[in-house]
């Protein structure tokens, strides 16, 4: 099988450096493919720059940015940052709520015109789940691809486990969403990456299925400011953790009246 080596990015949330930074180094670990899980957009200063490049990176058929070579045909999936943007974000707390709406005026703002109608023609048209030979892939979870969060603590509640494991429609099952990267198996098992690792076998094909959470490029929530993203090859999975200048992604937050500082100081805490 022939499975192009695959960058599962995720929550890239506006933070250009973080991005930037996360797909040199998986064209230097020689990926020919990204898959982009959701939330592109949200809590972040540079909404329009992340999708220039994961409107590039991704879209089939599209130019690959510059260096590295040519990509295969890559994917990107709906988030519930793209969902608020597009329907509402009445549920979301008081910040990112906020930032939601500024996002959505500084979509607006671009120039010239049809730039800004290219973006929300491509929000439109982002899929909830996607699938290839091997893996499906989702925001939130097998079951409820855009919203529902998967957490370490779930693994204590197998009815919720149970059921996502029933939803899958591959052996393995590839999400972001809560920002925290974990291997979760159907016999229970958990694993929790803390560095850089790989290959990790994921023994797929004997009839053990796993939902992978590859972390955050934008805004890890484990206590680890590094950025987190995976590659996979159809067999063995790489999880991958750099140190990034989240100071600058601050600083272009807070340089924003209308974004709360309170999403610039969590990203040096990785929280």
């Amino acid at each position: 099988m022939d499975y192009p080596l695959t960058a599962l990015i995720s929550d890239l949330h506006g933070n250009v450096p973080a991005l930037e930074l996360a797909i040199e180094d998986a064209r230097e670990r020689g990926a020919r493919r990204f898959v982009c899980l959701g939330d592109v957009v949200g809590y972040g200063a540079r909404p329009r720059a992340c999708l220039d490049i994961v409107m590039e990176l991704c879209v089939p058929g599209a130019k690959a940015p510059a260096g590295g070579g040519a990509l295969e045909d890559g994917v990107c999936l709906r988030g519930n940052h793209e969902d608020a943007l597009l329907n509402s974000a009445e549920d979301f707390n008081p910040k990112a709520r906020a930032a939601i709406e500024w996002t959505r005026d500084e979509i607006n703002r671009a120039e010239p015109r049809d730039r800004a109608f290219a973006y929300w023609d491509f929000l439109s048209e982002l899929m909830a789940t996607e699938c290839d030979e091997v893996a499906m892939f989702a925001h939130g979870s097998p079951r409820e691809p855009v919203r529902e969060y998967i957490l370490p603590r779930d693994m204590m509640d197998r009815g919720k486990m149970r059921a996502n494991f029933q939803a899958m429609t591959r052996e393995v099952c590839f999400i972001g969403h809560s920002h925290v990267p974990a291997v979760y198996y159907e016999d229970e098992r958990l694993y929790q990456p803390t560095q850089t690792e790989g290959p990790y076998a994921l023994g797929l094909g004997e009839g053990k299925r796993a939902i992978v959470n590859v972390g955050s490029v934008g805004q890890p929530r484990d206590a680890d400011p590094r950025l987190s993203y995976a590659l996979f090859d159809g067999r063995s999975l790489w999880f991958v953790r750099l140190e990034y200048d989240h100071e600058c992604a601050a600083d272009e937050i807070r340089a924003v009246p209308e974004l709360p500082d309170y999403l610039a100081d969590r990203l040096a805490v990785g929280r």
